[in-house]
């Protein structure tokens, strides 16, 4: 019987000395788009689509002023009984047309390709950040949540750190500009 209480008492010390798991969780979307080099990605790329539309504005009057050049003179040429070179002419135009705009496209889907995978390496880095957050800070979880897709339904603030830690990743990022 005295060994019964003993290896209950022992049980009880042992299971008293086991600390209890640490959780926290951070918002997602809060995480990512208040991470400064996201910020930082964003207005770069902003930049080259402005400067990409620019460009494309550009080309696109001086097609436009082609166009109507090439317009004028086919007309000319039909009204001296010279079809086929007006239809040539046309046919030209809007050959040229479409190149440009193939070429406008392609330039489009390598900015929006390029600009996707930075924001995926970003996403990789922050995620790596928040393994070493838990890590070092003594966390057993640290869970994500957001508006999209709730794994967190219910937390409480004490346990919010996104704003702890997105301070912590900007001050990391910072530090490594």
């Amino acid at each position: 019987m005295k060994n019964i209480l003993y290896v209950a008492i022992a049980m009880l010390v042992l299971a008293s000395c086991e600390k209890p798991n640490k959780i926290g969780f951070v918002d997602n979307g809060a995480l990512i788009n208040d991470y400064q080099e996201k910020i930082d990605l964003e207005a770069k790329y902003q930049a080259k689509d402005d400067a990409f539309r620019k460009r494309a504005d550009s080309i696109g009057l001086a097609f436009q002023t082609e166009a109507q050049k090439g317009q004028a003179e086919a007309q000319k040429l039909a009204q001296r009984n010279n079809r086929k070179k007006a239809e040539e002419l046309m046919a030209g135009l809007q050959q040229k047309q479409q190149q440009l705009q193939q070429q406008m496209q392609v330039e489009q889907q390598q900015i929006t390709q390029a600009f996707q995978a930075d924001i995926d390496s970003v996403i990789v880095k922050v995620k790596a950040f928040v393994g070493e957050y838990g890590k070092a800070n003594g966390y057993n979880y640290i869970l994500g949540t957001s508006d999209a897709a709730a794994t967190v339904m219910y937390g409480e603030e004490k346990s919010d750190l996104t704003k702890t830690v997105t301070e912590a990743l900007n001050a990391d990022y910072n530090k490594a500009k």
